[in-house]
């Protein structure tokens, strides 16, 4: 598979955020970060961009992108939920819960729904341990969240 660098505004944005970390040591994450603040996702476009600007090879930096889970190659949809999967929340039924949201949604974790509405991902800890299992949905945090409650929330969104 061949994937072309990008050109026009995406080359733009790769460039000025390239340019604003140059000189600093190992700036590949903090320019993944940036690339993805101001566009929403990695596009799979801008690892060649990368590679050449950073003098590393395309499969450094596609390691990079596809080893953290932060990093998305897609758009994700107008609103995340994000499901806790630590052994905290695990302890009273995140785990049922983030099935509950698979079978809901009718997507995997770390997918959008068809329709660009939810994106569905799981993390490992959201820092709500004693209020499990702990849902964020958009830049809000629900603990205690049921099924029908997760339901609700989701509801709310679309």
């Amino acid at each position: 598979m061949t994937v072309e660098a990008p050109t026009g505004r995406v080359a733009e944005i790769v460039g000025r955020i390239v340019e604003a970390h140059r000189g600093s040591r190992g700036p590949l994450l903090p320019i993944l970060h940036a690339v993805q603040a101001e566009l929403g996702h990695v596009p799979p476009s801008v690892v060649p961009l990368l590679a050449e600007r950073l003098n590393l090879s395309r499969a450094e930096v596609h390691g990079v992108v596809t080893f953290y889970r932060d990093f998305r190659a897609a758009p994700p949809g107008r609103v995340t939920v994000r499901v806790c999967r630590a052994e905290a929340c695990q302890a009273v039924g995140g785990q049922a819960l983030l099935e509950h949201a698979v079978a809901s949604l009718g997507v995997e974790r770390g997918e959008t729904t068809p329709d660009g509405a939810v994106t569905l991902d799981e993390v490992f800890c959201l820092g709500n341990c004693a209020l499990g299992p702990a849902v964020q949905v958009g830049d809000r945090l629900h603990g205690r969240v049921t099924p029908a409650r997760l339901d609700a929330l989701i509801g709310q969104c679309r």
